[in-house]
């Protein structure tokens, strides 16, 4: 057995939202660098290039940024996107299993559209509560660190402030509506698919239940991620980091990509997006059941000391 055992007992809804937002948190940390080259990467053709400076695939984005604007530059907007990790995941992720047994009547066995009805209803709920964070990572991730470039934002409580201040309530929640199609289909795919394959490979005894099970589950979720959620992904990117009035609605962004660049922009940051994902999915769902096990290892030996 490779990590930690799994319990005997159920992990309660407080130790999975916590192990949920810190497995996220630390696949976040992990992966930043190419969530940031993916968004130049989406951004790039909705406007003049700024230096004349131009991207060209995952590696050559992130070299061309550190080249242009410094190592940091991988990190802008680090701090919103903890932040959204913390409220988003724990309420996407560890919600995910209850909301499961909520639709079933606490039957064992969910069917493939329940499992798909949960976890669209968990990843809609983390939007409407953690939007904002979206909104300021997205921004930060978006700004050029160049001499003589203006930046829209100096830290990330003054974005939420300076976004509240000049675009009101709906500012920070732009993008809302691709942003909870996004994140519904990305949730069912995600979580759908890594259950899915963890069990099937449990069931036919390929793996037992521990880390390299858990990679190769994550991997997959991932890659089936990427295809499904990619258009969407842009549109959202795109419409949130736009300035008030380039874009009259995520429906009019879509049809401006489509008309100015074709169908290959919904496509743009691919490479990226995979990697990112398919990393982060490996990174989080792998965290995500240690953590768990150690949670439930600590709490029933506090328990046993009591």
């Amino acid at each position: 057995m490779v990590g930690f055992k799994p319990s005997d007992v159920p992990p309660p809804l407080g130790v999975k939202m916590a192990s949920a937002g810190a497995a996220a948190c630390i696949a976040d940390l992990v992966t930043f660098p190419l969530d940031t080259a993916k968004v130049r990467l989406q951004i790039q053709g909705e406007k003049t290039p700024v230096g004349g400076i131009r991207y060209r695939g995952v590696f050559g984005t992130i070299s061309t940024m550190i080249r242009t604007e410094g190592p940091r530059s991988l990190y802008n907007g680090l701090v919103a996107g903890l932040q959204r990790q913390l409220c988003f995941a724990s309420i996407r992720i560890g919600l995910y299993d209850n909301v499961k047994n909520f639709y079933t009547g606490g039957k064992d066995n969910a069917n493939v559209l329940i499992r798909i009805l949960a976890g669209c209803t968990t990843g809609a709920m983390a939007v409407s509560f953690a939007q904002p964070t979206d909104v300021v990572k997205v921004r930060f991730q978006a700004q050029m660190n160049l001499n003589g470039v203006a930046r829209r934002y100096n830290g990330t409580m003054q974005a939420y402030k300076h976004i509240f201040q000049n675009e009101g309530m709906r500012g920070l929640w732009k993008g809302t509506l691709p942003n909870i199609t996004r994140n519904a289909l990305v949730n069912c795919t995600e979580l759908v698919t890594y259950d899915l394959i963890k069990e099937a490979i449990l069931k036919h005894n390929l793996l037992s239940d521990n880390l390299p099970c858990h990679f190769v589950s994550a991997f997959g979720a991932g890659f089936a991620t990427t295809v499904i959620a990619s258009p969407v992904d842009v549109v959202k990117t795109r419409y949130m980091n736009s300035p008030p009035g380039q874009y009259k609605s995520a429906i009019n962004c879509s049809w401006t990509m489509l008309t100015k660049e074709g169908p290959t922009a919904f496509y743009k940051g691919f490479v990226p997006s995979f990697l990112r994902l398919g990393s982060w999915n490996v990174v989080m769902f792998v965290s995500f059941e240690q953590i768990k096990r150690a949670m439930m290892v600590t709490k029933k030996k506090m328990e046993d000391t009591n």
